[in-house]
């Protein structure tokens, strides 16, 4: 342990009024120490100890985090996160005190039950009253995190709001060609076939793309509009449950019939013939050059594209409701999920885990929870009517929100936190908050499947599984669409093969760990 010195150029630094907590009340130790820490996720590949919010939580605390992040610069995408830093970290033989990462929750669960990581729910219900206060409100998040051995090995990021995406469509486009908004699916594949041979830009040219997405996935969204399921939790190709039992959505019937009418969509032009290909950029694209014409994507951000009625005259994107399924299903599958794999655990070798779940605790403080959502008070926020509320100029200049936060050591998802939504609410746009009060007058959430955590025996049939079959199941599913085969032919012999690949069986590790979990 080193000592450290707090200074006054230190809440200089933070720009933050010294009597913000000049009191002491959130100190968890009278002399400073320094706990290490492992910090990696896809949007900061290491801990930076001099982020603005760091700093002022070590001035609030005394705890000093200090970077022990090993595999900084391995490579990383959204569906592994930083597992392999993770393996790196552990063959390594040294666990630092704190450990935070994306796609956390496996990891801790498979090896905090073989000594690895601290098990927190004694610590929790002796030291950690704000962490004690929100699980006794919301057992069923520490029924989601727990491990197969009962204990709780980490605390999560825990984001809030009910609302994440939306369908959005051109409504100017509606207008100029004299159609309503589509209510079901049968309107929707007419309107979508008059954006693409109506000239709704007017440029004279057949170049309007019907439906786009940023992320591909958001196509396979669709198959919802014929019964069908592409997720059950907010990762996309996730198990859904169906009555009480586990499913997976691309081995069902409403799936095959999506596939089939998307690969008919996307024959006859009402998709982005650059779907699987255009990436990220395919909302500024489109939108910015007056050629898209729906999609399916954040409230927020995709609200905050209105900005360009200013150079295209009359352009208006505004959410759509579900249109209703072939059944009369409306349905929104997406939502904010409660509970993230996201956080951070107390590594085994930890000599200080009593003062570090008091830190963690500090996380859930008002004052914690504010600077982890807001950033620092004089800097990126002021308290207004008792409300953080974001400066004028940190609003406005240009560069999105959640990158600003982020670069100051906020909004960190590798933390673990409660988010609070107050902090998205204040840069969503009237298009986004009307949106949001549309879906929220019509119920079209789903619940949401939260994850198991797999004993030993469990762990294996699903490491053994699971990646083949999904891999397979989305090598499959990109071909039907682009006509490389027919999902309806090859159906029979699809299914049998998930069977061989051993589809039953992890079915029933899947729903073996979720009965344990969940009970009842």
């Amino acid at each position: 342990m080193r000592k450290l010195t707090l200074t006054s150029a230190l809440l200089a630094g933070t720009a933050m009024a010294a009597p913000a907590f000049a009191d002491g009340h959130l100190l968890i130790v009278d002399e400073p120490l320094e706990l290490t820490i492992q910090m990696n996720h896809v949007r900061y590949p290491t801990y930076i100890e001099d982020w603005p919010v760091e700093v002022a939580a070590r001035a609030m605390t005394n705890i000093h985090l200090v970077d022990d992040t090993v595999g900084a610069n391995m490579r990383t995408d959204e569906n592994t996160g930083k597992t392999e830093a993770l393996n790196l970290m552990l063959a390594g033989g040294v666990i630092p005190d704190i450990v935070g990462s994306s796609r956390i929750k496996d990891f801790v669960n498979q090896y905090g039950p073989e000594g690895a990581f601290v098990p927190l729910n004694d610590l929790i219900a002796e030291h950690a009253p704000n962490l004690q206060a929100f699980f006794d409100e919301r057992p069923e998040i520490a029924s989601a995190i727990s491990a197969a051995d009962g204990n709780m090995y980490y605390i999560p990021y825990l984001p809030d709001g009910k609302y994440g995406r939306a369908y959005f469509i051109r409504t100017d486009w509606l207008e100029q060609l004299g159609l309503e908004r589509p209510e079901n699916v049968e309107e929707l594949e007419a309107v979508l076939v008059a954006f693409r041979d109506g000239d709704p830009n007017g440029n004279g040219l057949a170049d309007e793309v019907p439906y786009f997405a940023r992320q591909w996935p958001e196509l396979i969204r669709l198959v919802t509009l014929w019964d069908g399921r592409s997720s059950g939790s907010d990762t996309y190709h996730d198990f859904y449950v169906e009555g009480d039992q586990l499913v997976h959505p691309y081995a069902q019937e409403g799936y095959r019939e999506g596939i089939a009418n998307l690969s008919r969509w996307y024959a006859e032009g009402l998709i982005d013939a650059e779907v699987f290909t255009r990436g990220g950029s395919s909302r500024d694209y489109l939108l910015g050059e007056n050629l898209g014409g729906m999609t399916h994507d954040w409230f927020a951000s995709t609200g905050g594209y209105n900005r360009l009625s200013a150079d295209i005259e009359g352009f208006a994107f505004e959410a759509l409701a579900p249109p209703a399924s072939v059944s009369g299903v409306r349905m929104e599958e997406h939502r904010r999920i409660p509970i993230k794999p996201d956080g951070w655990a107390i590594g085994a070798t930890n000599e200080h885990q009593i003062e570090t779940i008091k830190y963690f605790d500090f996380w859930f403080t008002e004052e914690g929870r504010r600077l982890a959502n807001f950033g620092v008070e004089g800097q990126q926020y002021t308290m207004v009517d008792g409300e953080a509320t974001f400066t004028e100029e940190f609003l406005t200049n240009g560069e999105p929100v959640n990158n600003q936060l982020y670069r100051v050591g906020s909004q960190l998802q590798a933390r673990g936190y409660y988010q609070d939504y107050g902090y998205e609410a204040q840069w969503s746009n009237e298009f986004a908050l009307e949106g949001i009060a549309l879906y929220d007058e019509g119920d079209y959430l789903v619940d949401q499947f939260l994850g198991v955590a797999f004993n030993a025996d469990e762990q294996r049939v699903y490491d053994r599984t699971f990646s083949s079959i999904r891999d397979y199941m989305l090598e499959r599913q990109q071909g039907w669409i682009l006509g490389n085969s027919d999902v309806n032919e090859d159906w029979d012999a699809y299914i049998a093969t998930l069977n061989d690949m051993g589809y039953q069986e992890l079915l029933e590790v899947m729903n073996s760990a979720y009965a344990r979990q969940y009970g009842e």
